[in-house]
């Protein structure tokens, strides 16, 4: 065997790939013809899931991670209800969820705003990296003007020391 948290490591992989083909062949295309609701089965992602040798009757795994509280943030997506077993694993569990948003519920947006999905292939990490180094060294020319960063900030400050008096 490998080394310690190797693993892990693997388990952490196998569990993206799972949301990652669950996300890409069930719950985009449901959203994107405008579905309030969608289910995903087991059965379903394993026969996806298969060809690209993912390990055989891994239903726990599975399970588990298309029911993860990761799975429905980065999808927008509320658990209406699980089929199957009490277990909640097992080749025969469908997963029902409603689109956070639709039915009344906000799911913690504010309503008419979308969630942040990075896109397929690219982790949270790497699209938040993308994201800020986009913005990184927009104020640079706007600090210059003032001397600097703290010659900046002496300047709001002092913006602010004058509405209190």
């Amino acid at each position: 065997m490998g080394a310690p948290g190797k693993g892990s490591r693997i388990n952490f992989g196998l569990s993206d790939q799972v949301r990652s083909v669950a996300r890409n062949k069930y719950v985009e295309p449901a959203i994107r013809a405008g579905k309030t609701r969608v289910s995903v089965a087991a059965r379903d992602l394993m026969d996806d899931l298969r060809p690209m040798g993912f390990p055989d009757k891994n239903w726990h795994q599975i399970c588990s991670a298309i029911q993860a509280e990761k799975f429905l943030r980065a999808n927008d997506l509320e658990i209406e209800g699980v089929d199957g077993p009490p277990s909640g694993t097992s080749s025969t569990v469908v997963v029902h969820y409603r689109v956070a948003g639709t039915s009344g519920s906000t799911g913690g947006r504010t309503p008419g705003t979308q969630s942040i999905v990075p896109p397929p292939g690219e982790t949270p990490e790497e699209w938040a990296h993308r994201m800020t180094g986009k913005i990184f060294g927009l104020m640079k020319d706007e600090f210059a003007a003032f001397g600097g960063g703290e010659a900046f900030l002496r300047w709001v400050r002092s913006e602010n020391e004058d509405d209190e008096k």
